[in-house]
């Protein structure tokens, strides 16, 4: 099963390289001058898939892959790719998110931005009946700015109509990155959740946080360690008439670890 798992999310995500950038040559990474061009990949595999502090993967092992085309501009296009799996009534066959971005980088008074848009997707998902698609769409806009060893982030989205068609979804985040002694990086981030129709989402307007710290520790390879948690309790966690009544524990605080590679 986790080998069928694995073969599809590596070609989802070829397929989202192929669909992007479908006359690249075939390297992880390169700039390619000729094009004003720079591609980069990061694959990663997880303890969990942790979005805004919830498990999209009931607690399981997550294998991830991001695709990132960015023009000398500015101008962007990207793919992120995850197994994903979630507990409803009557019931929910998602396996597999695929994200789907674009937007514009650019630096202003020395504060970095990125405007862009998020595209949400989980293909081959069925719908059940009286039950919604998972599927939404986000604009935001990311800025940070570094002050000697510290970095500070603050991002703000907003969907128009949030996961599972639960009406207007806000989105707040601030954060820190703090270079240390040893190559260390140690980074903790605070976000706030509000969401239309909370039933439909399944949690009510939540706040989450992690604190972490990563390090490369061979060839590239970064890894990180962290705790999340959320202000959600079990019983307000996504409860699923029949199968999860008294609620989930995929809103728990966790220890998270992940190994990642930019190429």
């Amino acid at each position: 099963m986790a080998g069928r798992t694995v073969a599809r999310l590596r070609g989802a995500l070829l397929a989202a390289a192929a669909l992007i950038l479908p006359a690249l040559p075939a390297a992880a990474q390169q700039k390619i001058e000729s094009l004003g061009l720079t591609v980069t990949t990061t694959p990663t595999i997880a303890t969990d898939y942790l979005f805004r502090g919830i498990s999209q993967t009931r607690n399981n092992w997550a294998y991830q892959g991001t695709l990132d085309v960015q023009h000398d501009s500015g101008v962007y296009v990207g793919a992120f790719i995850s197994n994903a799996k979630f507990v409803a009534s009557p019931w929910n066959d998602t396996r597999q998110e695929l994200d789907l971005l674009a937007g514009y980088r650019f630096e202003l008074g020395g504060i970095n931005f990125d405007i862009g848009y998020i595209g949400y997707l989980y293909p081959g998902q069925d719908k059940a009946a009286g039950t919604q698609l998972n599927e939404y769409h986000e604009v935001g806009v990311k800025a940070n700015y570094t002050i000697d060893i510290v970095k500070i982030l603050a991002s703000y989205n907003y969907s128009p109509n949030y996961f599972g068609r639960s009406g207007t979804g806000h989105y707040v985040e601030g954060g820190l990155d703090v270079t240390l002694p040893f190559e260390l990086t140690a980074s903790g981030r605070v976000g706030y959740q509000w969401i239309q129709r909370n039933p439909f989402f399944g949690t009510p307007d939540y706040l989450w946080y992690s604190v972490g710290i990563s390090r490369e520790i061979y060839a590239g390879v970064i890894a990180t360690v962290a705790w999340y948690d959320t202000n959600i309790s079990k019983r307000e966690c996504v409860p699923a008439a029949g199968r999860a009544d008294g609620g989930q524990r995929i809103c728990e605080g966790r220890v998270f670890f992940s190994l990642s590679k930019i190429f």
